[in-house]
């Protein structure tokens, strides 16, 4: 078994080979060492969860005697050694895989700082080995076997200059911090003329989960569970669980395979004590040692909480206030209306608006179920590709008509003709600054009412997805708000429900909030 998954229940007509798989790992033992850390200068012996990993990759093999497997996913924690694991990978397939002539191997990351990791592992490991560096030349990021007319280099994500290359094999490291799919879509099609080529994606868990990297997680996860049979494809996903306790050894044990050879309980017990005391950094310690993906980078606002709280109270006669998030000419615009409740919390009601064509090109961009949310009634769309203010503005009159609406906050720097004509309407539209002054007091309040389950929003998706996406900024002064440039995805919902809550508690003086001369006070 390998993290959950046995090769032996997918093998179909496929058979493992010892010898194939013993001269893998005898490579790494005979003609490698360590070059970083405690290790540095000893045999690279690998330990039984990676050897578990390298005889399954190269022992199994199909009929024709072709490796079975051309395609790894590789997810694991910091500190396990993976950069040194994937750099051993590359060097045996480089100058002992029995495979095609003039072979190429790629290093590939977001960033070429990021590609050269592996790489310069692997070349300081070539240096160590006489054998290796006398077979070889290495330069500053290539290594060539003239022999076998190989070579082994470094490359990053401007994908466009990569069309052309016949890879052999590829490692991709950290594909979590890849920003878009264009490398690896070019890279993986470079293969295609390959008899038996092999991508290894390798890394940790990330926090979009609109990305390359986690469709390729979720693809493993469906291999490792017998959903999708694919036995070209070996899945190796080690993480912790979303219920486990992060506090507890058991969780760091079973989420690191290394814990306890080069993974200290010492160091363990510090970061999650920090975890435990700095809400910041919990996600940070999941995502990063625990191999959990996170909703956002940083964590605000609990999904659980959220999600405990989806009961909605009819508005009815009840007055309502509301924070308006206009878009720019093809995004998202934002109504959201807030009601006190009995229980000193908030019912919420949202509504969006998003222009036909652009919410089609979205969601084949992000992934975003744009077009079900739209069916569901719970995105309006406009006509045409950019925002059609018109009738966001009589929709807004519909619903000021349906519901008790005493004001409707809106970004002062923001006002378009939209909000004017509303004004002309008699709808009470009120200037919201967005800096910390404004911002940060109801902030706070939302993520209390969200700690204490009061923000009843009735579940709905579109509204939850923002919330998942936001991220914080702060000052000095512990001032927060929410940040769009920080945020994963769209929060245009959140900021609205932020300054309906601050409307919903103010009191007016002299055109200044309260908020901005006496605080907040949870209801």
């Amino acid at each position: 078994m390998i993290a959950g998954y046995d090769p032996y229940e997918t093998a179909g007509d496929c058979v493992f080979c010892q010898e194939s798989a013993s001269r893998a790992t005898g490579f790494f033992k005979d003609c490698l060492t360590h070059v970083k850390g405690e290790l540095s200068g000893q045999p690279f012996i690998l330990d039984q969860w990676q050897s578990d990993i390298i005889e399954a990759m190269f022992g199994w093999k199909k009929p024709d005697g072709t490796r079975r497997y051309q395609a790894a996913y590789i997810e694991i924690p910091r500190k396990n050694g993976k950069s040194t694991l994937c750099a051993g990978i590359g060097l045996y397939h480089l100058f002992a895989d029995q495979t095609d002539h003039g072979k190429e191997v790629y290093s590939c990351a977001a960033e070429r700082e990021q590609a050269s990791i592996v790489f310069d592992i692997a070349s300081q490991m070539v240096a160590a080995e006489p054998i290796l560096r006398s077979n070889s030349k290495t330069f500053r990021k290539a290594i060539s076997v003239e022999k076998t007319a190989s070579t082994y280099k470094v490359l990053s994500a401007d994908a466009y200059t990569k069309h052309g290359l016949n890879a052999s094999m590829i490692v991709f490291d950290e594909l979590h911090a890849q920003q878009s799919r264009d490398l690896w879509d070019v890279m993986s099609t470079s293969t295609g003329a390959r008899v038996q080529p092999l991508t290894v994606a390798i890394t940790t868990a990330g926090y979009d989960r609109n990305s390359i990297c986690y469709e390729v997680r979720n693809y493993a996860e469906r291999v490792r569970d017998g959903i999708l049979e694919d036995q070209s494809f070996l899945p190796v996903i080690y993480c912790a669980d979303d219920k486990d306790d992060f506090t507890k050894e058991s969780t760091w044990k079973k989420a690191n395979p290394a814990y306890g050879i080069s993974i200290r309980k010492e160091y363990f017990e510090r970061e999650a004590m920090k975890a435990s005391e700095l809400p910041s950094y919990e996600n940070t310690f999941r995502r990063l040692h625990l191999n959990q993906w996170t909703e956002q980078a940083t964590r605000w606002l609990p999904m659980d909480r959220w999600d405990e709280a989806n009961d909605f109270h009819e508005f009815g006669d009840r007055p309502c206030y509301g924070g308006l998030d206009l878009a720019s000419t093809t995004d998202i615009t934002a109504l959201v209306l807030v009601c006190l409740d009995e229980d000193g919390g908030f019912d919420v009601l949202p509504f969006f608006w998003i222009p036909s064509e652009n919410a089609h090109r979205r969601e084949r961009k992000d992934k975003v179920p744009y077009e079900a949310w739209i069916k569901q009634g719970n995105v309006r769309v406009t006509d045409g590709d950019i925002v059609d203010y018109d009738q966001i503005r009589e929709d807004i009159l519909e619903i000021c008509q349906k519901f008790n609406v005493r004001e409707i906050a809106v970004d002062r720097w923001n006002a378009t003709q939209i909000v004017t004509q509303l004004e002309g309407e008699d709808v009470n539209m009120v200037m919201f600054g967005q800096g910390y002054r404004s911002m940060s007091a109801p902030s706070k309040q939302l993520e209390a009412l969200v700690m204490g389950r009061k923000l009843h929003h009735g579940g709905n998706p579109v509204l939850r997805w923002m919330a998942s996406n936001v991220a914080i900024e702060s000052d000095p002064a512990a001032n927060i708000k929410p940040s769009k440039k920080k945020s994963t995805e769209k929060i245009d919902g959140i900021v609205a429900t932020v300054m309906a809550i601050a409307r919903a508690t103010a009191t007016l003086e002299d055109g200044e909030s309260i908020y901005e001369t006496k605080g907040f006070e949870i209801l």
